[in-house]
């Protein structure tokens, strides 16, 4: 079920109302590499900055690994505003799924990230979200879903809690706060309705080719 995961999305686009996700390519790697240079959203992410060069291996990296799934997380109103789109120029954040438990693989821990400032409070990472959720439910055949969350995020909290996620766990270590939602029937049956909307389309050809 796990093999191949990113390639799995390489030529998928994900038509939402307010976002739309496309497969993370070289393309993306600038704008992406902006956004880290903020402490603000190095603290929220645990990240590291990263050279631009580090920055493109990563982005190959994330495009080979079978644990991982991406979508960058583009303004859907600008993105259809323009005859042929800029990607870079829509770009507002990414979603992640991360299947990293081997004695589970029905078990993915997602993250989401809306870094650019004018996007926040929008209602871009809760479509994100969900849409990334119906993604991994429909197509990567997952079940449960992990969160896990900087104490101080109150934002992403209640996103999460929003999405009906609930508190498993907080390590005060890390300061972080593991939220865990399992797919029971009802639950799977609300998450497609939220994303009956969706539009599934081929990703345009040529945007997925190493730099």
């Amino acid at each position: 079920m796990q093999a191949a995961t990113m390639r799995l999305n390489q030529n998928t686009l994900l038509l939402g109302k307010k976002v739309v996700l496309v497969p993370y390519t070289s393309e993306h790697v600038p704008r992406y590499h902006e956004w880290m240079k903020s402490e603000e959203l190095q603290r929220l992410t645990a990240s590291e900055p990263l050279t631009l060069e580090q920055e493109y291996a990563m982005q190959r990296s994330w495009r080979e690994d079978s644990d991982k799934c991406t979508f960058i997380v583009l303004d859907a109103e600008r993105w259809l505003a323009q005859p042929v789109p800029t990607e870079d120029s829509c770009m507002a954040g990414d979603v992640n799924l991360f299947l990293t438990d081997l004695e589970d693989p029905t078990l993915g821990e997602i993250e989401v990230m809306i870094a650019e400032p004018s996007c926040r409070g929008r209602g871009f990472g809760t479509e994100a979200a969900l849409l990334m959720m119906a993604y991994g439910v429909t197509k990567l055949g997952l079940t449960k879903f992990e969160a896990k969350i900087g104490q101080g995020n109150e934002p992403s909290l209640r996103m999460f809690r929003k999405l009906h996620f609930e508190q498993a766990s907080v390590s005060s270590v890390f300061e972080e706060v593991t939220l865990r939602l399992t797919m029971t029937e009802p639950e799977q049956q609300w998450l497609l309705e939220q994303t009956s909307h969706v539009k599934e389309k081929p990703y345009r050809e040529g945007a997925a080719e190493p730099r």
